[in-house]
């Protein structure tokens, strides 16, 4: 008998925030792997700000997600079949094949992971994209300098939350914004910032000129709008700022107001620098070894939002657009 599973397809691209009828359940039949290429049985799979993107049918980095197909992103698994060298069965493979329950892949496109070092969906978040972002944001994109100043928008997301404290391990004063006063207290309790402020709570740019009176050298930018605004009043001549996402602006209808302060970048000598974490992956040996031995060491810490349930993963994404996470938004397929 065939072996059968399920996946989540886009049924409809979303208008504004995503919906439960934008997705759809579906059970397929699942292939046996041809040459080179392994059969996954998925236990973790990841979802993240950059997919909303992708739902919509525009030019971008990346092709847009094909309507009454399965949608795509980060997962780990086991390998369960193999007719590939290199790859064999009952190893942990990380791929891009998430949202469904098994996965044939090409073994060029899997990556053999240790679960003995770290449990396996860490390779989804503090040893994964996320992590990896972080690291290239803040020294290749920032270029951070001794004695900087740091700023982070979504302190208390899977990126922003290593992006301090990288920036926190490597001797700088770092400020956070979060969406609550309980991930403010987890930003410069747990997370150890120097200072948070909960954006809800009044004006960003006086929120953020409160803490950090004297201005900020770097901005970490994983929110856009509003935050981008008060970073560039704040920041300080040759401000540095690495453009990593725009989540208040992924489900908005009309374009955003801000920032209305861009002229400030030229008498202030700003660089503002966008970048995509894929043109990065030569940096994975470095920001492992770095990263890694702190997260052995207990320096590094991090938290994880887990929803059981392939069929809960558009619950698990729509959520986390509306901020319901507090470190990596995961969803648990099966075993692991």
């Amino acid at each position: 008998m065939a072996l059968r599973g399920r996946e989540i397809q886009l049924a409809a691209r979303p208008q504004g925030e995503p919906r439960d009828t934008d997705f759809r359940l579906a059970e397929v039949d699942v292939p046996e792997p041809g040459q080179d290429q392994v059969l996954i049985r998925n236990a973790w799979m990841s979802v993240d700000p950059y997919m909303r993107g992708r739902m919509n049918d525009v030019p971008s980095y990346v092709p847009p997600f094909a309507l009454d197909a399965p949608l795509e992103g980060g997962a780990v698994g086991v390998v369960i079949a193999s007719n590939a060298d290199g790859v064999d069965v009952g190893d942990w493979v990380l791929h891009n094949f998430g949202w469904r329950d098994y996965t044939i892949a090409d073994a060029s496109a899997v990556r053999v992971v240790d679960v003995a070092l770290a449990p396996a969906q860490a390779y989804l978040g503090v040893l994964g994209m996320p992590g990896l972002t972080a690291y290239v944001g803040l020294l290749d994109i920032a270029g951070l300098r001794e004695g900087d100043v740091v700023f982070v928008s979504g302190a208390a997301g899977a990126v922003g939350s290593l992006a301090g404290q990288i920036a926190k391990q490597r001797g700088h004063r770092v400020i956070g914004s979060a969406g609550s006063p309980e991930k403010v207290a987890h930003v410069t309790g747990e997370l150890g910032f120097d200072a948070a402020f909960d954006y809800h709570g009044g004006d960003v740019a006086a929120l953020l000129r409160d803490a950090a009176p004297e201005g900020i050298d770097v901005y970490f930018d994983n929110v856009g709008g509003e935050h981008l605004e008060a970073a560039i009043a704040s920041l300080r001549q040759n401000g540095r700022v690495a453009l990593c996402g725009a989540i208040s602006q992924y489900n908005a209808a009309e374009p955003p107001c801000a920032p209305r302060n861009l002229g400030q970048a030229i008498g202030k000598r700003l660089t503002l620098r966008g970048f995509i974490v894929s043109d990065h992956g030569h940096r994975m040996r470095d920001f492992a070894r770095e990263v890694g031995a702190w997260l052995r060491e207990g320096r590094i810490h991090h938290r994880e939002t887990v929803v059981d349930g392939l069929e809960r993963s558009p619950a698990a994404f729509i959520g986390l657009l509306r901020g319901e996470n507090t470190g990596k938004m995961l969803v648990k397929l099966g075993e692991g």
